[in-house]
């Protein structure tokens, strides 16, 4: 009997614990607000609360860490199944994994795992904090999975593995904070957050997933790219166009040319599901195609990265906020058609609205994956298959270009037989039989085997800066590319490589996206209407990384083969380092590597003399101009040794001291402007500084007024949008995402950051900087100081009218969005040493400069970089490029004792562009002249 009392008692415990274990708390009993409710934010403690009870509560969760934020907060990932999935999850993701990298799988072998496996379906929310419906649906929508039992509800969790996923913690504590700060509900605003809401980068967070910079991007792309690979992924965002509710799939053109067509038509049929869901719900303000200017070229989002690797990546950009707000009346938008089938009328929006709608919109994905779970899981291998095998073989990618190229054939083909055309059926586009241009000239380019795609890359160990080649290949393995190692010297084509070169192949499952790193994109003419203005692309129409990175790379059009290491997905590499001969005298360090400039930096601040070479040593510069020299010390060759292991650097021991003339360095104080709010390329500088130990103190447009700058700073860096123009206001911070703040609603320890750079006020400043022997660096728009300065230097991209007045060349003239274009360089320039002749450089809309000659010639001012071409793109889009022939894009100019440094391209451009990282990292040493002892003859600040 007492045992049977101990069973009964036990069974009743258990019942009671299982059931204590499902009672899922609801959003409104954790936060004590329902989500939602206008007026009302949660904060990322409350959420990282929230999500431990839920995973602790419910067998539907398993609650994962997947690393640290930049500010040191944990970010988690959901992921939500069946309690029997989540007891299979390694093998699920193993399934995952083996269908989206296609190796060495036949269909048959494809269709079964895709039967046994179940989708992946990727949410995300709140990578741009003050989009506050992103995270705050995110919530909603896992406990609606956790604690419903609906038919629907319970066919989703039995068919798909659902990765919940925070985007950006440290901003949902900074927005939430700053928007329940006030007392009164109706007083709280999200405008005017005081600084960028992701550390250094902001908005820019979403910009960073080819390069990876920042540890939350890491943290994202190694669950999307490398462990789990799903499906689809859905990027939720914020705000849809005016006169609707929101914006999605499917988006308007052009999308990329290396995409899988089955990526595109994938994106189609999710749209579909999405839009259909909302109508069957009675929810309109769906837009979608023309109705939006989000499209598909752009790669380095989060949604748009993943296209790159055969997922079916969705965005959807909607209206709301805890703020009660408006559908605007926009009569245009109420005609239904086929960008939006459904209008919304104007009305009062609130904020549980926006959440509603996501939830649905997060159901119709999930739905649409549960019932096409084999179909989603064989398409990502097909897609997968299909990658392999056009790398494998000859193929001819199509492009604008190469339809320009097929024309001009036909065009210069003076025996060319006119095809018959109906002059009235024409302008819709109809051929008549036996029209059309012969085939002929579709070969004549499109079977060129000069012209093929390359079967690989290979990316030779014995380049110039080759541990910032090695910071290329991790953001490939980041992004779960499939690289390759030698491990012995081997010869590809007759050339010869060294052992530890990387190799990386074309016949691989995410070839688009490799393509994309390596090869310039090719973004069509797009124009409102023929001879009318251009269509801006969402975003950059060119970025390839290799060649922001002025990584030596070749390209390999045949198959190839050799001594070569395939290395694990997502193992990153560290280039070896090493100090090379007899170090009686001192040491050499290369000016051509960036991470040189850590070393220096480290020893500088260890208080070890460095010198830098003006001259280089020996002919055609053996050693070039500007290498940095250090004397031999114990505290040198231990900082070195340090150096060269962790950096990858080598180092040249010498026995005897160079025979040429040495300049001292020194750190100098270095500023950095930045503005109430944050700038995001202040923020990108700010976070390269840090990585390449330069010591730096941010500064405000109230420390550039209150004067004595000399005193404090020997050189201060503007970046793009800080420096207004003459006689004009500038976009700044406040236009682009808001009102300018008031004094009145600043809590007081923010207030110092207020302000603007004024030619009143500040400019006069600056001049005084300049003039006593400080350094100025303008990049981008805030070159416009030259111009407040009254510097011998034009707008090179101007016109005359015929009422004799020069203005801006207008769009329909010359464009150019982002994109890369190739500049030359005066490489024995103190600001360009280290550098080719020839670079590559960021360009977006950038300013180019007319320097007369008899300037030049004075000495008062000195071009740096200029087009020596009428056709400077390597990729991207440039119309009217011809204007830019013999244009300066950088120079530097005396101003008193001082230095203006005027660099048009963005030169450190979301922290990418490396190989223009030394235009900056130059002038941040002030040199002076040294004996052949090392003493000091002159000291100077000057460069």
């Amino acid at each position: 009997m007492r045992y049977f009392s101990s069973l009964l008692f036990g069974t009743l415990l258990l019942s009671l614990t299982s059931a204590w274990a499902q009672t899922i708390p609801s959003p409104k009993e954790h936060f004590g607000f329902t989500i939602g409710d206008d007026y009302q934010l949660a904060t990322y403690t409350q959420t990282e609360a929230y999500f431990k009870k839920i995973a602790a509560a419910s067998d539907r969760v398993k609650l994962v860490d997947i690393g640290l934020t930049e500010e040191g907060r944990h970010q988690y990932m959901l992921i939500v199944s069946s309690p029997a999935n989540l007891k299979k999850l390694d093998r699920y993701k193993e399934i995952s994994q083996k269908l989206a990298r296609a190796e060495n799988l036949t269909d048959e072998q494809a269709h079964a795992l895709a039967d046994e496996g179940k989708a992946i379906v990727w949410i995300d929310g709140g990578l741009h904090a003050t989009e506050t419906v992103g995270t705050h649906q995110l919530i909603e929508t896992i406990y609606q999975l956790v604690s419903r039992k609906d038919p629907e509800t319970l066919r989703i969790l039995d068919q798909d593995v659902i990765l919940l996923t925070h985007a950006n913690p440290d901003g949902q504590e900074i927005v939430t904070n700053w928007y329940m700060r006030e007392a009164t509900p109706e007083k709280r605003s999200l405008d005017n957050v005081p600084r960028l809401y992701q550390k250094y980068v902001g908005h820019d967070n979403n910009r960073d997933f080819f390069m990876l910079n920042m540890k939350e991007t890491q943290n994202i792309a190694r669950q999307l790219f490398v462990e789990w690979i799903p499906q689809i992924m859905y990027n939720h965002h914020q705000s849809g166009p005016a006169g609707s509710v929101l914006a999605g799939p499917p988006y308007r053109d052009p999308f990329n040319y290396v995409f899988d067509p089955m990526m595109v038509t994938g994106i189609d049929a999710l749209g579909a599901a999405m839009i259909n869901r909302l109508n069957s719900e009675n929810k309109p303000g769906f837009t979608r195609l023309g109705g939006s200017v989000f499209s598909t070229w752009y790669n380095g989002g989060l949604r748009t990265t993943t296209h790159f690797h055969n997922m079916i990546g969705l965005l959807t950009e909607i209206i709301g906020g805890p703020t009660p707000e408006s559908i605007p009346l926009v009569p245009k938008r109420l005609i239904p058609n086929g960008n939006t089938p459904f209008p919304v009328t104007p009305q009062k929006w609130h904020f549980k609205q926006s959440i509603d709608y996501s939830v649905s919109l997060n159901y119709a994905v999930l739905d649409y994956a549960a019932r096409q779970h084999d179909q989603l899981l064989y398409n990502i291998y097909r897609m997968g298959k299909n990658s392999i095998e056009r790398g494998s073989k000859d193929y001819w990618a199509l492009s604008p270009k190469r339809i320009d190229a097929i024309d001009e054939a036909y065009k210069n083909d003076p025996k060319k037989v006119v095809p018959p055309t109906n002059a009235a059926l024409a302008q819709y586009g109809f051929i008549p039989k036996g029209g059309g241009m012969p085939i002929k000239y579709y070969d004549t380019i499109m079977k060129a085997p000069v012209l093929r795609d390359p079967r690989g890359f290979i990316i030779p160990a014995n380049q110039p800066d080759f541990a910032t080649a090695v910071k290329f290949v991790n953001a490939l393995i980041r992004t779960g590319i499939q690289v390759q190692k030698a491990t012995a010297n081997f010869s590809v084509a007759g050339k010869k490589y060294p052992a530890g070169s990387y190799v990386v192949k074309a016949d691989q499952a995410f070839r688009p996206h490799l393509i994309d790193m390596f090869e310039p994109q090719d973004h069509p003419n797009d124009f409102q209407y023929p001879g009318g203005p251009p269509v801006r692309p969402y975003d950059a129409a060119g970025w390839t990384l290799a060649y922001l990175m002025n990584v030596k790379f070749d390209r390999v059009l045949d198959g190839f083969d050799g001594p070569f290491q395939k290395l694990p997905y997502g193992e990153l590499q560290s280039p070896e380092g090493h100090i090379t001969g007899n170090a009686g005298a001192g040491y050499l360090l290369s000016a051509k590597s960036n991470n040189s400039f850590i070393a220096v930096n480290d020893l500088l601040a260890s208080g070890v003399e460095v010198y830098r070479l003006p001259n280089g040593i020996g002919e055609k510069s053996a050693v070039e101009a500007g290498a940095f020299f250090v004397p031999a010390s114990a505290k040198a060759k231990s900082l070195l040794d340090k150096s060269a292991k962790d950096l990858g650097i080598d180092v040249t021991a010498l026995s005897k001291r160079p025979g040429t003339t040495l300049s001292k360095v020194a750190p100098m104080r270095i500023a950095l402007w930045d503005t109430y709010g944050g700038s995001m390329p202040s923020g990108w500088i700010r976070w390269m500084m840090e990585q390449y130990h330069f010591p730096m103190k941010v500064v405000y447009p109230s420390d550039i007024d209150a004067g004595d700058l000399r005193k404090k700073f020997d050189v201060i860096v503007f970046v793009t949008r800080a420096i207004p123009p003459v006689g004009g206001k500038d976009e700044d911070i406040f236009s682009l995402f808001g009102s300018e703040p008031k004094v009145e609603n600043t809590p007081a320890e923010y207030r110092p950051w207020m302000g603007k750079i004024t030619a009143a006020k500040s400019v006069p400043q600056l001049k005084t900087f300049l003039e006593t022997g400080g350094t100025v660096v303008t990049i981008g728009s805030s070159t416009n100081l030259a111009y407040h300065l009254g510097l011998p230097v034009k707008n090179a991209l101007t016109e005359m009218t015929t009422s004799g007045v020069e203005k801006p060349l207008p769009g329909e003239k010359y464009y150019i969005p982002g994109s890369v274009l190739r500049v030359n360089l005066d490489s024995t320039q103190h600001a360009t040493w280290g550098m080719s002749n020839k670079t590559d450089v960021y360009f977006d809309a950038s300013p180019v400069f007319k320097i007369a000659p008899d300037a030049i010639a004075k000495g008062l001012v000195k071009p740096l970089a200029w087009f020596d071409s009428g056709k400077p793109l390597r990729s991207g889009w440039a119309w009217g490029q011809s204007y830019l022939q013999d244009g300066v894009a950088a120079f530097v100019a005396p101003v008193g004792t001082g230095k203006l440094y005027a660099f048009g391209p963005e030169i450190t451009f979301r922290a990418q562009s490396h190989g223009t990282f030394k235009l900056l990292f130059n002038q941040l040493y002030s040199t002076g002249s040294a004996n052949q002892s090392g003493v000091d003859a002159v000291a100077g600040s000057g460069q």
